[in-house]
């Protein structure tokens, strides 16, 4: 068989398998335009006002499916010339074939060049373009892949977010109402002012969404299916989680209403207890001072107005149920209120430091007296005599505490020369120490 400017002449074994193919190639390709002309998503792009990227990609995405008819029907025109041909006869003839293999093989496909160019493009002038059935199938599948793409993307954005969008605005509008009934309202409370700036940005971003939906979309790395990616949340969930934040704040303000009263009793009590300890320790300051001579005793300062004012302010915002402002304030004063208490005792603490040191030196003189009773040697006249100094000194006043201690040591070291038997050293409880004015 001879060969044409396509190749070999196909024999009509070639032919048939050809037709065979191409008719279930046209089959497949009619069946995904009709799915492709009745896609939702589609529907929803041709009645919607777009904006921005999507309006941009759906007008080229409209002139791509309506060439993609016009190729369809090229292609369609094409296999039909085919098909009449080879029922002209049984056996087709020679002429029959070559005509055959130039329209299966060859650019017998033929498109208006109007509905091919892009505006601006090169080929824009010519009249018409010619394709093989092979070349025109990859250009349709190209197409329809970039055409089902964007409609697929449009319709997932839409059938996520818009939906999700509402629920939190539904959410949200039961969180004001919430809010509301407890005085957090814009302008007045910091959570009313997030509820208004999430209510905003709630309702721009659904305008958003319907209107530029591949504006939120994601494409997946290293995909070539059509809509392959995600739809872009960011915005939802941060609102979302800014929702949720205020509605814990909404929760507190409604705990601080169910037991206002139970914590302003306890502050009262706490900074009742505070300026309690702090009358003990100016009592025990003037106690101090006539009791011990030569330290230094803390002054004692006096309970800060501050708080029994802002205590007063807690009581009148709950009065007034302006749980709002309450919330804050109780949280602030029961901390203020526990360091003060602490700031109170640490006072009363520092203040009678130097009569717990006093107690300390009684009893560690009247524990060495019992120590030395035990053993026999109470009636020894110098220990008679270092008792009888360091007793003076402990139970006058005011005491001299530095004096007391020496004298108590003095005490200590001739009763533990006495019960170990041992020579007395001089400067530790001998005879040398009454001579040498140590006492």
């Amino acid at each position: 068989m001879g060969a044409g400017p396509t190749g070999p002449v196909l024999d009509r074994d070639d032919v048939d398998r050809a037709l065979a193919r191409l008719g279930a190639e046209h089959e497949a390709i009619e069946t995904s335009l009709l799915a492709l002309q009745d896609h939702a998503g589609r529907r929803l792009l041709e009645g919607a006002e777009l904006t921005g990227t999507t309006k941009e990609r759906w007008q080229a995405t409209e002139a791509s499916i309506t060439l993609l008819w016009a190729y369809f029907d090229a292609y369609s025109g094409t296999l039909r010339s085919a098909r009449e041909i080879r029922s002209r006869r049984r056996w087709s003839s020679r002429e029959d074939l070559a005509e055959l293999t130039e329209l299966l093989r060859g650019e017998s496909v033929t498109v208006a060049g109007s509905a091919v160019a892009a505006p601006g493009a090169e080929n824009a002038g010519r009249l018409s373009h010619s394709f093989t059935l092979a070349a025109l199938v990859e250009r349709m599948n190209e197409l329809y892949a970039r055409s089902l793409d964007m409609v697929v993307t449009a319709d997932a954005v839409w059938s996520a977010l818009p939906a999700r969008i509402d629920l939190l605005a539904a959410e949200l509008q039961r969180t004001r109402q919430l809010a509301h009934s407890v005085g957090v309202r814009p302008g007045e409370h910091p959570s009313g002012d997030d509820l208004e700036r999430i209510t905003r940005t709630l309702t721009e971003l659904r305008e958003q969404v319907v209107s530029d939906p591949l504006a939120h979309w994601v494409p997946a790395e290293g995909s070539s299916a059509p809509g392959g990616g995600r739809p872009d949340t960011t915005v939802y969930d941060r609102e979302a989680r800014a929702l949720e934040e205020v509605r814990r704040e909404i929760d507190a303000v409604l705990t601080v209403r169910q037991d206002a009263e139970q914590r302003l009793i306890r502050l009262r009590d706490v900074l009742s207890r505070a300026d309690r300890t702090l009358a003990e320790a100016r009592t025990a300051r003037g106690e101090v001072l006539a009791k011990i001579a030569a330290t230094e005793v803390p002054v004692v300062s006096g309970p800060p107005t501050v708080l029994q004012e802002q205590l007063a302010a807690a009581a009148e915002y709950r009065r007034q149920a302006q749980w709002h402002r309450l919330s804050p304030l109780l949280e602030s004063l029961e901390e203020k209120a526990e360091d003060e208490l602490l700031r109170a005792r640490e006072s009363l603490t520092a203040v009678t430091a130097p009569l717990a040191v006093r107690a300390e030196l009684r009893g560690r003189l009247d524990a060495y007296k019992a120590k030395v009773a035990r053993h026999g040697m109470a009636e020894d006249p110098e220990l008679i005599e270092r008792y009888d100094a360091a007793r003076r000194m402990l139970w006058s006043a005011p005491c001299d505490l530095r004096v007391a201690e020496q004298a108590v040591l003095r005490y200590q070291h001739a009763a533990a020369e006495l019960l170990g038997g041992g020579p007395r050293v001089p400067g530790q409880g001998g005879p040398e120490d009454r001579r040498g004015g140590l006492s």
